[in-house]
């Protein structure tokens, strides 16, 4: 059946039944495995969005930044 035959099914049913249909639609999807490898290049590619050149704020920095946010958020 192509897809949009089966969209067109879908519409045919029921709402209870299409809740059903979409709760197994899901239930399959958890049942997915996600591989390792996936998951490790994901974090790697997180990781790296993360990386800098800085060395990181000190406390007193990141007190500073975030009194001036409020002022900016809130007084002007």
């Amino acid at each position: 059946m192509l897809p949009q035959e089966l969209k067109e099914q879908v519409f045919k049913l029921s709402t209870s039944d299409r809740l059903a249909l979409v709760t197994a639609i899901i239930e399959s999807l958890q049942d997915t495995p996600v591989s390792r490898s996936d998951r490790e290049g994901a974090i790697r590619r997180m990781r790296g969005l993360l990386k800098t050149d800085q060395p990181a704020p000190t406390d007193e920095e990141v007190v500073t930044m975030l009194e001036e946010r409020r002022i900016e958020k809130y007084l002007q």
